[in-house]
Parts: C-alpha cells; structure tokens; sequence
C-alpha cells in the first residue's frame, strides 16, 4: 500500500521532484501496533498471560465482560511525547510546561509494571505480541513509574547524554540538525575507584547509649542527627567534633496521649530511638520511637525547638520519612499496628493505608514527576506499594528472605534496592527491575548467617554500602561481586548502622561501645579540616573579643567571662588525622585542635590580621573561553543547579552557556578553576537570545533556572523566553512589555508558577501552565530588584529600586509586613536591592550598594549590617550566599571581592583586582566586577561576571583550600553595623577610626 500511494504522489505534476519519502522498514507498522497494544495490556487490571486480539478498532482490555475488547478513550501520542529523550524531565515535578489541563490525578494503574507480575522470582510474562526494540515515553502515570527518572533537582546537562538520548537524536536527525547541539564525546563512566570511598576512620565518638538510627543534614554535609536507645536525640558538628544540642526524651503533652499509651509508659517506663531522619529542606527532624510516639522538632541555628508531638500508632513506630503529597511537607510513619499514616505538620492525619498482615518494619516515599506512592515492607516478608488516594496497596510481593526489608532509591531516584535479612539468618542485597517489577541483580558477598538485620545505604548513585560482619562491605552498583570491605581500626558491632552523607565524602558507622565513627575519602578529610579550622576561628574571635571586653568592663563582667565556661564543651576523641594544614598567607601556623579547653589566657589579644589575596598565585582562576565581549556587559551570572555549567546573561541579552566535562582531570565533571570548560553553542550558530528594546541601555535583564537545568527562563527589556537548555531553541513567549519584567523567581515546589516582578514595582504571580496571571502584588514604589521564596515561612520576599522589603504570604499572597533599608544620610532610594535566603529558609540576605544586611525573616527585622569602610570603601555591586550559607561573598565597584562570615558578617579575606584582573592599560576603561555567585556544591567556588564580558571561577590555593583565616572587620547584632550603632553610615566612619573592630 505504502509503495501504491508513493507512486500515486510523485505521479502528481504539483509534487514531482519535490517530495523525498523516507525509507520505511517492512516492519515498520508491525512495531508500531506491537508498542500500542503492549502498553494497552500492562493498563489491564487482570492481564491474561495470551490475550486473543480480535479486532484493532478498539483498544485492547482483558475484560471478559466484553469479549476481550472494550471501547475506551483513545490513546493519543503528541509529538512532545516522542521527540522528547527518555530522561528529560518537564519542567518542574508537576508536569511539562504550558500544559492546557491540569496534571492527571494518580490511578490504580500507576503500578502496572509490579502488578503484572505477582512475584519476582517468577518469568515475566511475555507481550501481547513481540516488542520493538525502541520503547517510545509515554505520557502516562504508568510509564513513569516504569521509567524512573532522576528528581528535579539533581538532573544536569550531562544527564542528556545517554544511549536513549543518542538512538533518540540519531532517529530524528534528519529533521533537527539545524537545532543539534555540540555536545563533546561522553566519556566511558570512570571505573569504580576506591579513592572514591570513605575509607579512613578520622574520628571516634562515645555517646553514651546505643546508637540507633543516624542522618546527615541534607546541606549541612558534617552536621549529623543521632537517636539512641534511651530515648535521646543529639546534633553533632562533626567538622568541629562538637555535640551541639543534646534533647533527652520527655513526652511534651502527656494529656494529648491516648490512654493505651499512657498505660504503657507507667509500667515500662524505657524508650527508644527507632528512627531519626532530615527532612529534605533541613529545617525539620522527625523521631520515631519504639511506643506510639514521634517528635518533630524545628532546627534553627544551633537549637531545637519542639514543633510536634503525635501518638501515631499502637505500638512501637518502625520507621518515619518526610514525603511531598500535593506540594505539602507530611510525615509518614509505620508501625507494629500493620498501618501506614502520613500527617501533616500540623499534627493532622491525611492517609491511613491498611492492608499488611503483619507489622510495616520500613517505608520509602518516592515521587516521580506528578506521581507520588510508598513502598512499605511488613515482617512477612512483603512489599507493597501505596498511592495517595485511600483506595488500597497496588503491589504485593515477596522481598527476598520475607522478613525484614529496607527500600531505598540512589540518590538521582532512577535505581531501586532493597537489603534485609530473613529468619535464618541470611542477608540479601538486590536492584529491583521497576519496569517488570522482577529482580535485576542479585550481589554477593555475604556471610551466611546473621543474628540480626544488616543495614545499608546509596550514594553517588555509583555505590552501595552494607554493615555486616564486624565491618562495612562495598559495592560497585553495577558489579554484583563485593568491590572492597573496611573494619574501621575494629571495634565495630556485627551489623553496625551507617550513613553516607549528601556528597558521598563521610560515611558514620556505629561502633560496639555505644559511640560512632566518621570516615571520610580525601574529599572529606578536606571538609572536616575546613570546618575544624572554621570553629577554631570562631572561637579565637569570641575568646579575643571576651579579652578586649575585660579592659573596659568592671570586675563583675569580667568575672563571668571565667575560662572554665569558655572551655565547657563536649569534644570527640582526640585520636583524628583530620588535622588543619598550616595557614599561609602570612598568618603563623598553629595547632587547631579543638580537644583542648581555650582559656582565654592563652589567646593573642590583638584581632587577626585580614588575609589579602592581591597575586594571582595564591589562588585558582579560570576564564570562560570566548567570553570577553566589551560591547556586553554581564548582567546576570548563575551556576547550573547541577554545577557542570556556568550561564551569564549580558546586557545584550543574550546568554551564553559554559560546561566542564567529565575527565581524568576532572573525574565528576563539575565546575573548576583548574580545568578550562567548553563553550557551548549549537552547530547553526543559534543563540540564546532575547527581545531587546531599541534602546538596550534602560532594559533590565533577568533570568531564572528551572532546578532540573532543563529551561532557562530570561527577558532584557522585552517578552519572557523560555529556552530549551539542550537544543537553545525558544520554547515559548509571554509576559510582553509594557510593563517590561526585571526579575524572575520559580516557585521552590511547582516550577510552574513563577513570580515575576516588572518595571512598573508590581508582582505578577504567573501560571506557566495555563498562561495565566493568578495574582498582582502592590505595595513597590519603583521596579522590582529582587524575589526570594521561603518554604519554611511560606513567604516571598521582594526588594525594589526604592530601597524597600515587602514579606507576602506564598499562597494567599497577602502582605504581612513591609521594610524600609536604612540608607546613609543624604543618600537617595537608588540602586539594586537583592534578597536571597540562607539555607535555613529563616535568615535573609539583603545587599544593596550602600551595606550588607542580615534579617530574621521570621520576624522580619534586621539583625546585622555591615557598611564599606577602609579597604572596602566603594560601593556593593552583588553579593551572595556559598552553598552551604557559611559565608558571604561580595563585589566591589573598585574591583575588589570580599568574603565574609555569614554569621557575623566579619570579613574573612579580600581579593584585590590584581589577583584576578588583567593588568590595566592607558586610558582603557575600568573593569568592574558585575555580578557574582556561588558554586551550588562547592562552598569556597565563586564565579564573577565583569563588565568586559568576560566571565571567571575562582577558587583559593591548592594549599589553603578556603578562603582566609583573618578578622579585621565584623558586624555586631541586633542591628549594629561594624561595631557602632545602626544609625551611623558610611560617611561618618572617619570619625571612628580609633574605636576597636571586633
């Protein structure tokens, strides 16, 4: 028929010569009714393992109701569905963008691929009819779960590069070469290296009481969570090897209790710890213990503060996870009453999933795109899977020894395993096949009997870490044989407990004396001796301003400043290799350990010295090639969410993109000053550029990344464009001027809405989606400079050109409070504002020209500010964050960069233009250093766009490896700026050149 019709065309005067018709595989429709009906039979709910296919005129059902075939909706494919690589995430976890409906609601299919086959050890029954070699995405909740993809926010552009993505582009080449983009060749994946492993044991702790559950904080790398079996729940420092907050257990409202509850803990008075986990914001931990109860408390700062209390099940509580259902922080817990509950953090029961037949030992939430569900193990051995919808369990199947099971995802969430033990002792440690529901591997390395429960953990999405044995066992996630094993110096229990933290670099293991050791690769010792240090500074600062305090306050002040209460802390062992290097620069080398006291006898009491970086060989730097533009300014500056990349944004509107790839120099492929990075661009020359008014110079470029480094979202004065990351085409428009935007924010939770403040000082509160303006924001007196969003509070945060703060609600979008930035005397509502928030989601960044300022966004006030003075006189261009919030870097207009404490806003280091710039010429124009950020994985990586163009990452030294170690300038709180009252300026600081910097 195909070849009748191509003749019955080209014998058309109208075509001849014109038409060239792709060459078809005879099997080519075959394949294409094959995937068709093989997707059809997994939707069935009872599939037959031959289904008789009568007709093609309707979808296929194994319903025998109606002879096998029913009529239903048909199956529509959009193009999107096909031209889109297996691995690309829509914009945001709600859905691709500009969608016209709503994203569909879960439905008892989602599990499809589990339920065809009730149990893993079974063949997976075969298709309808044979499968094609290609599987094309489809646009369902089925193939999601199917096709498990990487979370939104740890997708980066390397992501792009796999065989899918390749068969894909090769398929569609012939229509998108004008589109392609140079990717350089990917590398073949590095094979596992043992370098790569913590390893080395760097610290030993006693805690007292057997440890039963641990978690790093999810940004925090070297803050750790423990829970005990007394009940007692502490934080350690483990960079500083301090205990920071010690909780014991106590119940809060004993009469909110149930009367079972209250009737136990009389007789049995002893409690424990079962679970102890972060939520993935950091601001919550949640505590599960073994009778009916858990904890949610509030972390801030260095305190917990007690946030919830619920008698949750009868019985112990097995475990406890924070989970994501329709945008809303929850909690899910399971216990030994066979139920699964998820509350939200109001104390409200939202679900109660019911169906076990024996007590729920773990559970593991995971969302993938719009679909959220729980995996949940019982102590029979089986697993089931939950949507949120109170209609029941979709799967039930047997884990391998059918007694006690862990689940857990790798950390991108493409890759499912589960290890437990059975009742005879065996241990088993397996990926799960998500598309079949069936085993993928099996690894090996086991002894063959266990006395208990061996635990494991994920990370780098490359290994597997299992405690069994008196040592901790290794695996390469590919390679089913043991890749190495560890026994930490001994002292390790049989099945000691572990846990990686976010990076991979420490790995907390439990020990056989009630206590924990911290081992780490030589990536963490680096960080374990960065905070170390850190801490040491902090209390030399501390100790040194105690000392200048005593000279001038009276005897009682000075009596209650005794050294016992300045060395009162509690410390880890002594016995730790995680020594500081000595510190260069000028500052004399000393001993950093913090086991010792520090009495403040023994402290200098003159301030440190500042450390001044002014030789471009006391610190690393790279130029982005082909960046220096002297036409274009760069207006805007981000790191891909991933770190591979570096987007600038110039003044002309156009943005130009930067990778790092992955090589023996740069084995994770993430950005560096020691290796030059590529600059992308497409084969045609295509660029990522905006509508420009006719005349540039009063637009003000703006720009946002979605999280998962898909879209790139930017305007210059005119439309908003939404650029495809990988193909640099315009996606879509919106927003034209007038009013033109000048600043873009997505929502932390849906990257659909978009807050967008405009020239006229309004906020539009934008729905991507439906293309729809749901709300405007009023209150600005002149365009918007700045939005940050806060999940903790639930608001958003603008600044403006007129100097202001408003703090609105990010739901109801209501106003909750507006700020006036205290300017200098005689100076004018001029200038950008910018707002960022700390990690904590409390604390709030504010820079403008004329200071830097930190706020308590939860009570809305200013509570730090620093003024350029001295060395730093000329004003604040930008300023930002380091990704873990421990400090705060800023540029200058005379070209120098600082880098402060961003606690205490005490200027740590200065790096002159010397150290960076090129060495200016006669009569050449000055290069001011525009906009500068922060690495969003390495805390001591910034990057600074400068009004040449040109774009530069710089680092500290090979051998410092952070920034500076002096204090000459700091900031006092409660609203003070460098040492003197809020209301002075910089213009009267002459007047103050004698008095002490603390």
């Amino acid at each position: 028929m195909y070849t009748e019709l191509k003749k019955l065309i080209e014998a058309n005067p109208l075509f001849r010569e014109k038409l060239a018709f792709p060459s078809f595989k005879a099997s080519r429709l075959r394949t294409l009714i094959n995937q068709s009906l093989n997707w059809q039979h997994q939707l069935c709910k009872n599939p037959r393992p031959n289904p008789d296919i009568k007709t093609l005129f309707l979808d296929h059902s194994c319903n025998a109701a109606n002879g096998g075939a029913r009529a239903i909706t048909p199956v529509n494919l959009p193009v999107a569905a096909v031209a889109r690589p297996s691995n690309f995430v829509p914009l945001g976890v709600h859905g691709g963008p500009f969608q016209a409906s709503a994203a569909p609601a879960p439905n008892p299919n989602a599990l499809a691929g589990w339920m065809a086959n009730p149990h893993p050890s079974s063949s997976v029954p075969s298709g309808v009819v044979s499968a094609s070699p290609f599987q094309l995405q489809q646009p369902n909740q089925v193939n999601v779960l199917k096709h498990p993809r990487a979370p939104s926010n740890s997708l980066g552009l390397m992501d792009y590069q796999n065989a899918d993505h390749e068969q894909l582009m090769k398929r569609l080449r012939s229509a998108q070469t004008s589109n392609e983009v140079t990717y350089p060749a990917h590398p073949p994946h590095p094979s596992a290296s043992l370098d790569d492993l913590p390893r080395n044991v760097v610290s030993t702790v006693r805690q007292g009481s057997v440890v039963m559950s641990m978690d790093f904080h999810p940004a925090h790398h070297t803050l750790l969570a423990v829970g005990c079996s007394s009940g007692e729940v502490s934080l350690w420092e483990v960079g500083s090897k301090e205990k920071i907050v010690t909780q014991p257990f106590k119940i809060w409202n004993m009469a909110a209790c149930t009367g079972i509850f209250q009737g136990t803990i009389v007789k049995e008075p002893s409690i424990s710890v079962t679970r102890v986990a972060w939520s993935p914001d950091g601001n919550l931990i949640g505590v599960s213990f073994t009778k009916h109860l858990i904890h949610v408390y509030a972390y801030q700062g260095s305190e917990l503060r007690q946030h919830l209390e619920i008698d949750a099940h009868v019985g112990c509580v097995n475990d406890l996870a924070f989970a994501h259902p329709n945008k809303q922080m929850c909690v899910v817990t399971c216990g030994d009453d066979k139920l699964i509950k998820v509350w939200d953090l109001s104390g409200k029961k939202l679900y109660t999933f019911e169906g076990h037949d024996a007590q729920v030992y773990s559970i593991c939430p995971h969302q993938k795109e719009n679909i959220q569900f729980i995996f949940s193990t019982a102590l029979d051995g089986k697993i089931k899977a939950w949507l949120y919808d109170n209609v029941g369990s979709r799967v039930d199947y047997d884990a391998p020894g059918q007694w006690c099971t862990t689940m857990l995802y790798s950390a991108d969430g493409s890759r499912l395993f589960s290890c437990g033990t059975s009742k005879e002792g065996d241990s088993f440690l397996v990926e799960w096949n998500e598309s079949e529901g069936a085993l993928k591997r099996t690894y090996q390395g086991f002894r063959k009997k266990s006395n208990g429960v061996v635990q494991f953990d994920t990370t780098r999405n490359r290994y597997l870490a299992v405690g069994e044995d008196n040592q901790v066992k290794f695996w390469d996630m590919d390679n089913t044989n043991l890749l190495t094993t560890v026994d930490a110096e001994g002292g390790l229990p049989n099945l000691p407990r572990l846990r990686f933290n976010k990076e991979g670099n420490l790995l907390v293991v439990t020990t056989a004396d009630n206590g924990f050791k911290i081992l780490a690769n030589a990536d963490g010792l680096r960080t374990l001796r960065a905070y170390e240090a850190r801490s040491y500074e902090a209390r030399s600062y501390e100790a040194s301003k105690a000392s200048i305090d005593m000279k001038v306050s009276t005897s009682a002040m000075v009596s209650s400043m005794s050294p016992a209460a300045v060395g009162k802390v509690e410390h880890m062992d002594t016995d730790s290799p995680a020594r500081p290097t000595p510190i260069h620069n000028g500052i004399e080398a000393m001993s950093r350990t913090m086991e010792k006291p520090r009495h403040l006898e023994s402290v200098d009491k003159k301030p440190l010295e500042l450390t001044e970086i002014v030789d471009p060989t006391q610190c690393r730097q790279v130029t982005m090639p082909d960046s220096k533009d002297s036409v274009s300014k760069v207006a805007r500056l981000l790191y891909t969410n991933s770190g591979v990349g570096v987007l600038a944004l110039g003044a002309n509107g156009v943005q130009r993109l930067w990778k790092w790839s992955r090589n023996e120099q740069n084995p994770t492929g993430k950005a560096m000053a020691s290796v030059t990075p590529q600059h992308w661009q497409p084969n045609s020359g295509l660029l990522m550029a905006n509508d420009v008014p006719e005349n540039p110079e009063t637009a003000v470029p703006c720009i946002a990344l979605s999280k998962n480094d898909s879209y790139v979202m930017s305007a210059c004065g005119g439309k908003v464009s939404l650029f495809n990351m990988m193909t640099f085409k315009v996606m879509t428009t919106f927003m034209p001027p007038p009013p033109a935007s000048t600043f873009l924010a997505f929502h932390p939770q849906d990257n659909n809405i978009i807050a967008i403040g405009m020239e006229d000082s309004s906020i539009h509160i934008y729905n991507v989606r439906v293309d729809e303006v749901k709300t405007k924001l009023k209150g600005h007196q002149k365009h918007i400079t700045g939005l940050a969003f806060s999940t903790a509070l639930n608001t958003l945060v603008s600044s403006g050109a007129d100097a202001q703060l408003f703090f609105w609600t990010a739901d109801s979008w209501e106003k909750k409070k507006s700020s006036v930035i205290q300017l200098p005397p005689g100076k004018g509502p001029v200038g950008d504002t910018r707002v960022q928030f700390h990690n904590d989601q409390i604390h709030l960044l504010v820079s403008h020209e004329t200071q830097l300022a930190i706020y308590d966004a939860s009570k809305m006030e200013c509570i730090r500010k620093w003024v350029p003075q001295e060395a730093l006189s000329s004003p604040i261009t930008s300023a930002s964050y380091s990704c873990n919030s421990q400090l705060v870097y800023a540029s200058f207009t005379d070209g120098n960069i600082a880098v402060f404490d961003a606690e205490s806003l005490r200027l740590r280091c200065r790096i002159a233009p010397s150290a960076y710039m090129p060495q200016p010429t006669p009569n050449s124009a000055p290069i001011i250093p525009q906009v500068i950020t922060a690495h969003p994985q390495e805390p001591n990586q910034l990057a600074v766009g400068l009004s040449d163009g040109s774009v530069k990452v710089i680092e500290p030294s090979e051998a410092s490896r952070r920034w500076g170690v002096g204090v000459a300038v700091t900031a006092d709180k409660s609203g003070t700026e460098n040492g003197r009252p809020s209301s002075s300026s910089a213009a009267n600081n002459s007047s103050s050149d004698h008095q002490i910097q603390r």
